[in-house]
C-alpha cells in the first residue's frame, strides 16, 4: 500500500475511536427512543365518531391527591355543588379531565348540529341516548314528509361552561351551558324560507347534559338532555 492510503486508514481509525469516546458510551442518563405512536398528553381531541372521549392513562400514584382537583378547582368554585360533584366523578374515575371533557363537549356540539342539519341520522345515533335520539329523528323525519331541508352553517362557539354535574350511582352526568353563533333557515320544496335566515348569523344558547357509566371500558359520553335557554 502507499503512503496515501496508509495515512487515510490511520485517519479513519482516530476519527472512529474518537467518535466512540463520545457517542459510544452509556451513562445511564440516556432519553429512551422517541415513539411517535404514543400519546404523552392527556388532553387529547375527542377522535372522530366519538363524543367525548377521556384520556386513558391514570394518574401517577405518586401524585398528591389534592393536584387532582386543581383542574377542577378552576372550572368550578371549591365548595359548590358543582365542585363536588365533579371531585366525585373524578374520585370514580381518576381518568376524569375537566378541561379535556369541555373541549370534547364542544367538538360533539358543532358534530351534532351538524348532522341534524344534514338528516345524519348514522352519526346522530352514535352521538346521543336513544331518547335524545328519538327526538332528533322525529324533527328530522317530520322535515322529510314536509319535503324541506335544513340549510345550517356552524359559525363557532363563544362559550362553553360547565354548569352543573352529578354522580348517580356510577353514572356520571355534566351539563354544559354553550353559547355558539350559527347560520340556519329551513327552506320549502320551492327553495324559499320556512323558518330562519339562510343569510344572518344568530346567538344560540343551549344547556347539554352528557353522560357515561364511570365503570365502563368505554370512553365516550351521549348527549342525555337538551334545553334552549332564551335570551
Amino acid at each position: 500500500m502507499g503512503f496515501g492510503t496508509i495515512f487515510f486508514i490511520v485517519v479513519t481509525v482516530i476519527v472512529l475511536y474518537q467518535l466512540w469516546t463520545v457517542l459510544g458510551r452509556r451513562t445511564g442518563n440516556e432519553r429512551p427512543p422517541y415513539d411517535p405512536y404514543t400519546r404523552n398528553d392527556q388532553n387529547g381531541a375527542a377522535s372522530p365518531g366519538n363524543v367525548v372521549t377521556l384520556p386513558s392513562r391514570r394518574l401517577p400514584d405518586t401524585e398528591p391527591v389534592a393536584s387532582s382537583y386543581e383542574a377542577i378547582d378552576k372550572l368550578a368554585e371549591p365548595g359548590t355543588a358543582t365542585n363536588t360533584e365533579l371531585r366525585r366523578i373524578k374520585d370514580a374515575d381518576p381518568s376524569f379531565d375537566a378541561p379535556t371533557f369541555v373541549d370534547g363537549a364542544k367538538i360533539a356540539y358543532e358534530m351534532i348540529v351538524t348532522a341534524f342539519a344534514d338528516g345524519d341520522r348514522k352519526l346522530l345515533r352514535n352521538l346521543l341516548s336513544p331518547e335524545v335520539y328519538q327526538g332528533f329523528d322525529t324533527a328530522i323525519t317530520d322535515r322529510e314528509k314536509r319535503g324541506e331541508r335544513m340549510q345550517s352553517s356552524f359559525v363557532g362557539i363563544d362559550d362553553a361552561k360547565i354548569v352543573s354535574a352529578e354522580l348517580k350511582g356510577t353514572e356520571a352526568y355534566v351539563t354544559l351551558r354553550i353559547v355558539s353563533q350559527l347560520i340556519s333557515a329551513v327552506l320549502k320544496p320551492d327553495g324559499t324560507v320556512a323558518d330562519g335566515d339562510p343569510e344572518t348569523v344568530v346567538e344560540v344558547r343551549d344547556v347539554w347534559t352528557f353522560a357515561r357509566d364511570t365503570r365502563s371500558r368505554d370512553p365516550n359520553w351521549k348527549l342525555v338532555e337538551t334545553e334552549s335557554e332564551e335570551s
